[in-house]
């Protein structure tokens, strides 16, 4: 009997409560702590091994396996780890550029991987932005952020992440500052939470959910979940009570988020853009919002503490 999934963010977090049980071995002194070192290293080398063997067998059976295996997002980090994953570190990025590609066209841009060079300290990977991007300037940080976790996940021995000027005017973010905010301030703005609560918005619903000690506003609009900052960008105001609202002669999935207070109203699929006429340059604050390992998260500049409905 094959047992049932167990969920997907219990193992997602595993690496980092082994750090802490290892970090806490410390406390018996320098000899305890290398023990528990050397203890985990012969764990994770006898199951890497067995998964190597595991690996072999399937795929010698069947050779269309080894691309589920590398479609589960668990199996696949296990895979990487051990230097088992079947495909090379060319194709995951483009693979995982692939998926937030739909992401960044609704911030008004795009991403072309230039070239990825393999160095003794890790591979380095070139990338090109172009689009435009002018009435949400908050959306260099969320994209700088939604390219770095998908590139960091797919593709672990990745060291650095460059930038190539677009030749077009309107480069959606400056060589000079992508990836640089985060970067420089500190490990905690980007930090990813999950919220499988998320899930549960059906289309055209708008929910509160408190995140990381903020509250984040986020609808649906068809099949896509958005999430933005719990700030008008035009009074300044809670959004809370705000609602979709289907603009007269537009298709449903350009709804629009109107404001409860002064009823700006916002294109959320776009970016938060105000599409009012009374201030063309307002507009909210998004936030990244990914599926990572299955499971709808978004990266919040605090440390979590608990995730539910506000």
């Amino acid at each position: 009997m094959v047992p049932p999934e167990r969920d997907d963010v219990q193992w997602r977090t595993a690496g980092d409560r082994i750090q802490g049980l290892l970090d806490a071995s410390a406390a018996g002194g320098p000899a305890a702590y290398e023990r528990a070192v050397q203890l985990v290293g012969e764990v994770t080398d006898l199951y890497g091994e067995g998964l190597e063997r595991i690996l072999r067998i399937a795929v010698g059976a069947d050779a269309r396996l080894a691309e589920r295996f590398a479609g589960d997002d668990l199996v696949a980090s296990l895979l990487l780890v051990h230097g088992l994953h079947p495909h090379n570190v060319e194709q995951r990025v483009a693979d995982a550029l692939n998926r937030v590609r739909p992401y960044l066209g609704s911030h008004g841009g795009d991403v072309t991987l230039l070239d990825i060079a393999s160095h003794p300290e890790g591979s380095v990977v070139r990338l090109q932005f172009t689009g435009s991007c002018k009435s949400c300037p908050s959306s260099a940080v969320t994209l700088e952020l939604t390219v770095e976790d998908a590139i960091r996940a797919a593709a672990p021995e990745v060291s650095s992440i460059e930038v190539v000027p677009a030749d077009a005017a309107g480069t959606v973010i400056p060589a000079a500052a992508l990836l640089s905010r985060v970067h420089q301030s500190g490990p905690g703005s980007a930090v990813w939470h999950a919220v499988p609560e998320l899930a549960d918005l059906a289309p055209g619903d708008v929910g509160g959910f408190y995140v990381a000690g903020h509250t984040v506003l986020a609808c649906r609009v068809g099949d896509a979940v958005f999430a933005y900052r719990n700030r008008c960008g035009v009074c300044g105001e809670t959004l809370a009570g705000a609602a979709l609202h289907r603009r007269m002669g537009r298709p449903a999935d350009e709804a629009v988020l109107r404001c409860p207070g002064c009823h700006a109203h916002f294109d959320v699929v776009h970016a938060g853009a105000c599409v009012d006429d009374a201030a063309p340059q307002a507009h909210l604050q998004p936030i990244p919002l990914l599926t990572r390992d299955g499971v709808l998260s978004i990266a919040m500049a605090t440390e979590p503490t608990g995730a539910g409905m506000a």
